[in-house]
């Protein structure tokens, strides 16, 4: 038995990007450096294309209703526990001051991308079995993030 449905799952998901994009734009606004404050701006606009990927995603799957004593409750709760898993504000607050140059903020995004594969490949497992193959759609998305991230530190070098 599933602990979580998909659509949960995406919502997750969708927070992880909305946590990732706040956390590029504020490193962007942050930085000195001209092609820092570029590949931050990158990096945050690429997490918006992922969230609407998510959402488009999360739009084919049933809609979940969960009870709640008042509205909202639920999905306020679940924004609250994944604010604490990727992009947490303390490890955020501990990355930021590492990153010194384009180079170490694409690393960190890429180890973000790898957090978050190894988190859905965890959260699949919670799900119910017919259900593992959606999650399987965020996964690959992941890893494409990844793989073109990895192009795009390989194109700095």
């Amino acid at each position: 038995m599933g602990i979580f449905k998909a659509s949960e799952i995406y919502q997750f998901a969708i927070r992880i990007e909305e946590n990732g994009e706040k956390f590029y734009r504020k490193m962007a606004e942050k930085l000195k450096n001209a092609n820092m404050k570029k590949v931050f701006t990158y990096l945050a606009d690429e997490e918006v294309k992922h969230k609407k990927t998510f959402e488009d995603m999360v739009s084919k799957v049933e809609k979940y209703e969960p009870p709640e004593s008042y509205p909202g409750e639920y999905f306020s709760y679940l924004r609250a526990y994944t604010d604490n898993i990727i992009f947490s504000q303390e490890k955020l607050e501990e990355e930021m001051s590492k990153i010194k140059d384009a180079i170490s903020a694409i690393d960190f995004a890429i180890q973000q991308e790898l957090d978050s594969i190894l988190y859905y490949l965890e959260m699949k497992n919670l799900v119910l079995g017919s259900q593992r193959s959606l999650i399987d759609g965020i996964i690959e998305e992941e890893r494409r993030h990844f793989v073109k991230l990895s192009g795009l530190k390989k194109a700095m070098k």
